[in-house]
Parts: C-alpha cells; sequence; structure tokens
C-alpha cells in the first residue's frame, strides 16, 4: 500500500565501452542532445566491445541490432543505443551476443561492433546510455577517458 513513497533505489552505472566521455548535451543528434529520451551519457569508442551498463535484464533487442533495452533490479529501463542514425545500417556492423530475458552486469559483453563500417558509411560512432524512465544527470562527470566496466555512479 505504501510502496509509492518508497525512495526509489538508483542504479549503479558503470561505463558500457572503452572510450572517450561525451555529456549528452554534445551529442550531435537533438533528440538526443535535448534528452527527449531520456538523462545520460555518450562515449566515442576506442574498442568495439559493448557492455552493460547496469545490472539487470535484457528487455529489449532492437531488429536492426542498433539499441538494446534493459531494465534494472531497481526498475531504471536503460536504452543502449549505438550510434547516431545507424538503424539505416540494417544490423551490418553490429554482432549481438545476448538474448531478450537474460539476466546481465558489468562483465556481460552485449554487442561487438564494426565502428569503422559504422564510419564508413558516413554516421557517427558514438554509443549512448540513456535512461528512458527518468533519473539523475551524468552531466556533472568529467570529460575523461573510461573503461568499460568503470563505476561512473552507485
Amino acid at each position: 500500500m505504501f510502496e509509492k513513497f518508497k525512495k526509489k533505489k538508483t542504479e549503479a552505472f558503470f561505463a558500457p565501452v572503452d572510450g572517450n566521455f561525451v555529456p549528452l548535451n554534445e551529442v550531435s543528434d537533438p533528440v538526443f542532445s535535448q534528452k527527449m529520451m531520456g538523462e545520460g551519457f555518450g562515449i566515442k569508442p576506442t574498442s568495439a566491445e559493448i557492455y552493460s551498463p547496469i545490472k539487470g535484464t535484457i528487455t529489449t533487442i532492437f531488429q536492426t541490432k542498433h539499441a538494446i533495452g534493459l531494465t534494472g533490479k531497481s526498475g531504471s529501463e536503460v536504452l543502449i543505443h549505438i550510434g547516431l542514425d545507424t538503424v539505416e545500417l540494417a544490423g551490418e556492423p553490429f554482432d549481438v551476443h545476448v538474448k531478450e530475458g537474460q539476466t546481465v552486469d558489468e562483465a556481460t559483453l552485449l554487442v561487438t561492433a564494426d565502428f569503422e563500417k559504422v564510419r564508413a558509411a558516413g554516421k557517427d560512432d558514438v554509443v549512448l546510455t540513456l535512461l528512458t524512465n527518468g533519473g539523475e544527470s551524468f552531466d556533472s562527470l568529467e570529460k575523461k577517458q573510461l573503461n568499460h566496466g568503470e563505476l561512473l555512479r552507485k
């Protein structure tokens, strides 16, 4: 009965890919930079392997393999979106290693991406992590080099 009055727990967030942190407001697509899809952050990747940013469950794998939805243990809905306008690539540069319903953590490899193909197609390779059902901003994180699995927020 009093569930709605309980303070919502926050997820621990981890860097999903090696690369350079990009604040969401600096992403070149206004749908993301204006936070229409929710709070989050981007990483300009320096490696091809993309891991889970949270402990949770895979809820959605887009047919075009450019995005994966996850639900965290405390209810956060998270979207990993690989590149900008990469839906147009019809899944070609992405190899998905998980399936819907699978339990994952920061050590779980979600996708291997061929970022050379993404860039050759004229697409931005930024990897976005978005909280689609609300959450705190990541804008205060310092711009820096990140390694996948690195704790960004408890």
